[in-house]
């Protein structure tokens, strides 16, 4: 190693500092996040952008395994248990409907649930729309 890398590198000490540091936070985040259940963490409800998806996926298998069906009432939420029913309200139009939460996402744009097709059309969306969901057991 010569004088010019030499200042770029930190001392052997200070590396474990570092990554013990992140192993602590890592450890309590993941403890915070399984010790919290669904009511807890969203209070069983949130308010958000939804969109939809349907053809590009139709088939395909979704994250509980199932093959993903355009015309069936589904969803994708980023963390909510795969099974759970939950009541989509689009706020706008006062239009509800329940899914079964069996997909995972979306991970765009801040969404909050994306909904297979059928699901938008009962809710009449024009691509996304700002929703009220509630968990229901």
């Amino acid at each position: 190693m010569n004088e010019r890398n030499q200042r770029h590198v930190l001392p052997r000490r200070s590396r474990r500092v570092l990554a013990g540091f992140s192993s602590i936070m890592l450890t309590t985040a993941l403890a915070l996040a399984a010790a919290v259940p669904l009511e807890a963490s969203a209070r069983g409800k949130q308010v958000g952008t939804a969109s939809w998806y349907g053809p590009g996926f139709h088939g395909k298998k979704t994250a509980s395994g199932k093959r993903f069906n355009q015309h069936a009432l589904t969803a994708a939420h980023r963390s909510w248990p795969l099974g759970t029913r939950a009541r989509v309200t689009n706020l706008k139009n006062g239009k509800a409907v329940t899914v079964t939460i069996n997909d995972r996402g979306p991970y765009h744009g801040g969404r909050v649930i994306d909904l297979s097709r059928a699901a938008a059309q009962r809710l009449a969306m024009d691509g996304t729309a700002r929703v009220s969901i509630v968990a229901m057991r």
